[in-house]
């Protein structure tokens, strides 16, 4: 049973960073992929950023391209998400995500999620 345990979040202004972590615990393919989704208030889940963990090969949506960074730490077992440029639209509630997989028509997806923390971002 996989397990994930986001933190991190927080509130910040326009322009400012934060640095979210995922502790992870269970079996975790080492040639999976992680990542991170968010959602904001009335809107639809959406794909942030992917880290494949064979090759360290990472993935962005456009509208955090160039300021958010995923890592993972294979000694501690976290995946981290490193928010810079934080804007006001990056406000919602971040996911950390294992298993994830990719197709054409749908896009990214997972099979194991955490619970969530929250990105609060003011103009």
């Amino acid at each position: 049973q996989v397990q994930l345990v986001e933190s991190g979040g927080g509130s910040v202004q326009a322009g400012g960073s934060l640095r979210l972590s995922c502790a992870t615990s269970g079996y975790i393919s080492r040639w999976g992929y992680m990542g991170w989704f968010r959602q904001a208030p009335g809107k639809e889940r959406e794909w942030v950023t992917t880290i494949d963990l064979g090759y360290g090969n990472t993935y962005y949506a456009d509208s955090v391209k160039g300021r958010f960074t995923i890592s993972r730490d294979n000694a501690k077992n976290t995946l981290y998400l490193q928010m810079n440029s934080l804007k006001p639209e990056d406000t919602a509630m971040y996911y950390c995500a294992a298993d994830l997989s990719f197709s054409v028509g749908g896009g990214w997806g997972a099979n194991n999620w955490g619970q969530g923390t929250q990105v609060t971002v003011s103009s």
